[in-house]
């Protein structure tokens, strides 16, 4: 939940200090930022182009190494409002990966989550 309240608070610091150096984002159309600046870079780039945006996450699945969430992401912009899941990949106390998918129930079922 750590990663979601930086999000939420836009800081940059608490994100980097949360990314393996070797971290990973992966958005809902399967494009991948790779590597802990490029991740900081592009969430620079996300804050300034959608600076509303929040999340909410509503549902925990924990499959170590994994992290499954269902919730909502709030924006003015509506591709980035409604539903959403995240996955989190963690390892050495440092996340790898971070990804965004769109709420279907394959993407539920896929992820251990409830439909």
């Amino acid at each position: 939940m750590a990663f979601h309240d930086a999000i939420n608070a836009r800081d940059l610091q608490a994100l980097a200090g949360l990314m393996a150096s070797g971290h990973r984002f992966i958005d809902s159309a399967g494009s991948v930022v790779a590597g802990r600046q490029a991740c900081i870079d592009a969430w620079h780039g996300f804050f300034t182009a959608f600076p509303d945006y929040r999340n909410d996450v509503g549902v925990i699945a924990v499959e170590e190494p994994v992290v499954a969430m269902a919730g909502r992401s709030y924006c003015s912009d509506a591709r980035l409002d409604g539903p959403a899941l995240w996955r989190a990949v963690a390892g050495d106390g440092e996340l790898i990966e971070w990804q965004v998918l769109e709420d279907v129930p394959a993407n539920r079922q896929q992820l251990g989550l409830p439909g």
